[in-house]
């Protein structure tokens, strides 16, 4: 049902027209803010087109928000992990510049790879989840994944003959966190089909994984030397690869936590 239009309108009927139209236009931002923004543009005595400009400004940075809440939830981290809540003072093997050079992104726009190796405890899982958040907040398409997940999914796919499609799917995301790539052994079909995965993201869309164990101790996970070789080949050439350590400061955390406790 199209608006009534007309000149002179009374304050309440104007403010009603807005309300209704931005319904109509679904525009939520204007239509909540539009109030408070009319009280300040008349108070500070902005022009139409200053006036205009704050009212779109305001649906579209709303919009960017939600656009940013949606990639994060659909990249499905297991639970909010800022870089801002990161302790870099706890763990110096790790470069904070580093990481917020990372945080940038130019590493996903080239597709270049990303390994976080350390022990457990050193912050691998909570710089792989950060930075992947900060993948989506910029506009990136990210999936968190499990290593035992996504290779039981892959088993799945392959029994069910939905393996191509499976392996699209995760092919065309622009980040895909693989964590925990260590907690397990893969007969060679496992490998293999992770293999694949890599293989579709080769050289155009950027991977990033978490591991406890060195490379050199990747052969306990892919039990076969000569794929476990071209696997890591490919998550390491032209990458980044940072060593957390082996000093669990989550546990000295905690342990400092105790001690405060039992001092109080």
């Amino acid at each position: 049902m199209p608006l009534l239009r007309q000149r002179g309108l009374t304050e309440q009927a104007a403010t009603t027209a807005v309300d209704q139209a931005c319904r109509m236009l679904r525009l939520p931002t204007i239509r909540s803010q539009f109030p408070d923004l009319a009280e300040t543009a008349s108070r500070e005595q902005m022009s139409y087109l200053g006036f205009l400009a704050e009212l779109l400004l305001a649906e579209c940075d709303d919009r960017a928000r939600r656009r940013s809440e949606r990639r994060i939830k659909a990249a499905g981290f297991p639970r909010d992990k800022s870089l801002r809540k990161f302790d870099f003072e706890a763990n110096p093997n790790i470069d904070a510049a580093m990481i917020h050079t990372l945080a940038k992104c130019e590493w996903i726009k080239k597709g270049l790879p990303l390994c976080l190796i350390g022990d457990s405890g050193t912050g691998k899982s909570h710089l792989l989840i950060a930075l992947g958040t900060e993948a989506a907040m910029a506009g990136y398409r990210v999936k968190y994944v499990l290593a035992t997940k996504l290779v039981n999914e892959l088993v799945e796919a392959a029994d069910e003959k939905q393996l191509t499609k499976t392996i699209a799917r995760y092919g065309r995301v622009d980040l895909l966190c693989i964590d925990e790539l260590d907690y397990m052994e893969l007969d060679r079909r496992g490998a293999e089909l992770l293999f694949q995965v890599l293989t579709e993201r080769e050289e155009k869309n950027s991977v990033a994984i978490a591991s406890n164990e060195s490379f050199s101790g990747w052969t306990k996970t892919f039990t076969d030397p000569r794929l476990c070789a071209v696997i890591v080949d490919h998550l390491t050439f032209g990458g980044t690869i940072i060593e957390t350590g082996t000093d669990s400061y989550r546990l000295a955390t905690t342990r400092a936590r105790a001690e405060q406790q039992s001092l109080g």
